[in-house]
C-alpha cells in the first residue's frame, strides 16, 4: 500500500483552498499526477507539476471535463465561511454546495472514477457534551448549524447512493474533520474561523485582544498536517465503509488557544477583551477518533502548542509583505 498514490491520476477540487492546498502538496510528494480545480482564487502554493484548471463546479459541463481520465477524486471544494456569515446568511452554504456535490458525483461516476472522497463536517452531529462517534449523527442539529448540517448530511447520503444503492457502485469515503487550523487557512476578516482570526490578531499585535464570546467554548482542534495524514490513510483503507471522524480527540477551549498564543508570542502583558455580543457557534464539541485509531492506527503528531507555533511562524512569513485581503 506504500505506492497506493504513485502515478495515479488524482483530482483535488478546491485546490486553492485550505484543505486542497495542503492535500495537493502531500499527494505530489507521494508521486501522484495531480489535477487541481480553482474557481476565483489563484493557488496559494502553486506547484509546477500540478495541472490547475479554472472551472465552475456548479456547471455540469465543467464537472464532466475535469473528471476525464481521473482515478481518484478528493472533493475539497466548498462554499464555507466563519461564524458571522453562518449566523447572518446561512443559506449561503446551501445551493452552491448541494449543486457542486451532486454534479461532481454524477460526473465522477460517468467517467469511471474508482473512488470519491467527500469532506463532510462535524456540524452533522447533535448538541451534546459527549464525544460524538460516527453513529451519533441523528439529524438533530445545533440550531445555527441546521442548514449547513443538512447540506452535509444530504451530500453524505448522495455518496452512499453511489456506493451502496446501485448495481455498479462507485467507492466513496466520507470524512468528518475536527476543527481544522494551520497554514493556508482563510485569514481574511470576513471568512476566518476562530484560530485563524486569533493568529492574525496576535501577529498584528492587537491590544486589547478582541475575542468573540466568553472564551469557554470547547472544540476539537486538529492541525492540518495531522488531518491530511488521516485523510490519505483513510482513503486507501478499503475496510472503512461508512463515515469516519478525523479529529484530535482532545478538548480545547478558546482560552487555551489564547494562552498558548500568549506563550508563543511572549505577549505576557496583553489585555484580553471578551465580547459575548459577537456571533459564536456550538459551546461544546467533543469528537471521538476511536474508529480512526482502530482502522488506520491514527495518532496526531502535533500538540495544540506545536501546531499553533508552526501556524504562527508560517503566517508571519507568508504574509510578511501583504495581508490576507490581498490574496486573489
Amino acid at each position: 500500500m506504500s505506492n497506493y498514490y504513485k502515478n495515479k491520476n488524482i483530482l483535488v477540487t478546491g485546490s486553492a483552498g485550505f484543505v486542497g492546498t495542503n492535500l495537493v502538496k502531500r499527494l505530489v510528494d507521494l508521486g501522484a499526477n495531480v489535477t487541481g480545480t480553482i474557481y476565483s482564487k489563484k493557488p496559494q502554493n502553486s506547484i509546477d507539476s500540478v495541472r490547475y484548471v479554472k472551472v465552475d463546479l456548479t456547471d455540469k459541463s465543467d464537472c464532466t471535463k475535469v473528471c476525464v481520465g481521473i482515478d481518484y477524486i478528493f472533493m475539497c471544494a466548498a462554499n464555507s465561511s466563519g461564524a458571522s456569515v453562518m449566523e447572518k446568511a446561512p443559506l449561503t452554504h446551501l445551493t452552491p454546495n448541494v449543486v457542486m456535490n451532486a454534479l461532481m458525483l454524477e460526473a465522477a461516476y460517468s467517467s469511471g472514477v474508482q473512488k470519491f472522497a467527500f469532506i463532510s463536517s462535524n456540524t452533522v452531529y447533535p448538541l451534546t457534551k459527549n464525544a460524538v462517534t460516527e453513529a451519533d449523527a441523528n439529524y438533530n442539529f445545533y440550531e445555527k448549524y441546521h442548514i449547513v448540517g443538512w447540506m452535509k448530511m444530504f451530500s453524505e447520503e448522495m455518496c452512499k447512493m453511489y456506493s451502496n444503492h446501485i448495481k455498479t457502485p462507485m467507492k466513496t469515503l466520507v470524512v468528518r474533520p475536527g476543527n481544522l487550523y494551520g497554514p493556508f487557512d482563510k485569514y481574511n476578516k470576513n471568512e476566518s474561523k476562530v484560530i485563524a482570526a486569533l493568529i492574525r490578531r496576535f501577529v498584528e499585535k492587537q491590544d486589547p485582544l478582541e475575542v468573540w464570546g466568553d472564551g469557554n467554548d470547547i472544540k476539537d482542534f486538529i492541525f492540518i498536517d495531522d488531518f491530511i495524514d488521516g485523510l490519505i490513510n483513510s482513503f486507501k483503507n478499503e475496510a472503512i465503509e461508512g463515515p469516519i471522524n478525523i479529529a484530535s480527540g482532545e478538548p480545547t477551549t478558546i482560552k487555551d488557544i489564547i494562552n498558548a498564543l500568549i506563550l508563543i508570542t511572549e505577549s505576557n502583558n496583553l489585555k484580553v477583551k471578551y465580547d459575548a455580543s459577537k456571533p459564536t457557534m456550538i459551546p461544546v464539541r467533543l469528537i471521538s477518533n476511536n474508529l480512526a485509531k482502530e482502522k488506520i492506527n491514527f495518532e496526531t503528531k502535533y500538540t495544540i502548542y506545536e501546531g499553533l507555533h508552526k501556524t504562527y511562524d508560517w503566517y508571519k512569513q507568508f504574509y510578511k509583505n501583504s495581508n490576507p485581503e490581498e490574496l486573489k
